[in-house]
């Protein structure tokens, strides 16, 4: 008898267990911190490195006003099987939010399941994931900026440009030759900035002929063989390089500082992002001009959702479009205003207004 009663006490254990962890798993129970996990699909990409210092700044300053804030990065060396890894790895060191720039945005469903089955909400940035990955789970949001935007204002800084000096059209013949520099093969981002860049042009008046594209996957190096490539194939007959980022324009440069061509046979060149090295080139007159990327202001609003989800304070009062994303206009960078930007741009604005 006394077995059978002691088998009923098991039996009536277990399922007490068992109805305690039948809906998911759960974290510890919050302690009070804000323990937040970083990872991003490069840490050569010179954009990111600069907007995740921003994001360090925004958190520390949360952490000035009496939180406990606590930061952890990952790279994942453009593989997402080691950031799927990462995000694992992070979660069990106790992480209870998450900010992921993802190495293939139309691979995130087993982070997603990750963070779903630990309750952690996740802040996807930079790469935007497709519209039916974000509906996976009501605890997923994206802070970034719209790509057609920065290749329509790199557009427009060139027809400026070119409307403005004719010397720029170098052989006469009312057609301007153009290369551009792309980021990866296939990136949503990359192949909007492209087109929306030469279709600017276009609409403006410009007649285009292009030259050639190469594919340089955001890097500087990678950029300044790809254009000395070109180059190669095209010898004093560009006249514009449209790059999807500062790096790769700069890149650009090199190649042809390398070649040792004088300033009269330059092509111009133009960037997006306005990273430190790219504003610092307008300002020195190698870089026609480029567009702010506002990672302050990603940094910031990245910052205020980490916070409010951690605490569950603060959430409703954070202007998102469709209930999860925010994105942060670009502006375009001439010598002009360039100084303005290298001054404001320090990423020490306060992350709580």
């Amino acid at each position: 008898m006394n077995r059978k009663k002691s088998l009923a006490a098991g039996l009536l254990f277990c399922t007490f267990l068992l109805s305690c962890c039948g809906c998911g798993k759960q974290q510890p129970e919050d302690s009070g911190k804000i323990q937040v996990g970083v990872v991003f699909y490069d840490q050569s990409d010179t954009f990111l490195g600069e907007l995740v210092d921003c994001f360090r700044q925004q958190l520390a300053a949360y952490g000035d006003s009496g939180l406990e804030v606590t930061m952890m990065v990952r790279d994942a060396a453009g593989s997402q099987r080691t950031q799927d890894d990462q995000v694992k790895e992070l979660i069990g060191a106790g992480c209870n939010v998450l900010c992921v720039n993802l190495v293939d945005r139309a691979d995130p469903s087993e982070i997603i399941d990750l963070a779903r089955e630990w309750d952690v909400p996740m802040i996807f940035f930079n790469r935007e994931p497709v519209a039916e990955d974000m509906m996976q789970w009501d605890r997923l949001y994206y802070v970034g900026a719209d790509a057609r935007q920065s290749g329509e204002m790199q557009g427009e800084l060139a027809a400026d440009l070119i409307l403005k000096d004719s010397q720029i059209d170098r052989n006469r013949d009312g057609k301007i030759q153009y290369v551009a520099l792309e980021g990866e093969p296939g990136h949503q981002d990359a192949i909007i900035r492209t087109e929306s860049a030469a279709d600017t042009l276009e609409n403006s008046g410009i007649a285009l002929e292009k030259l050639g594209t190469g594919i340089a996957n955001w890097d500087r190096a990678e950029a300044q063989n790809r254009m000395q490539q070109l180059i190669s194939q095209y010898p004093n007959q560009i006249e514009l390089v449209l790059a999807n980022n500062d790096a790769m324009a700069l890149g650009a440069i090199d190649a042809y500082q390398k070649l040792n061509y004088t300033d009269a046979a330059l092509p111009v060149f133009f960037g997006i992002d306005g990273t430190k090295a790219g504003l610092e080139a307008v300002i020195d007159g190698e870089l026609a001009g480029t567009v702010y990327n506002d990672k302050e202001g990603q940094a910031k609003a990245m910052a205020r959702i980490a916070v409010a989800a951690v605490t569950g304070e603060g959430m409703e009062e954070i202007e998102f479009q469709d209930g999860r994303y925010i994105y942060l206009p670009y502006e375009k960078v001439t010598d002009g205003n360039v100084r303005e930007f290298l001054l404001n741009g320090s990423g020490e604005s306060s992350p709580i207004a």
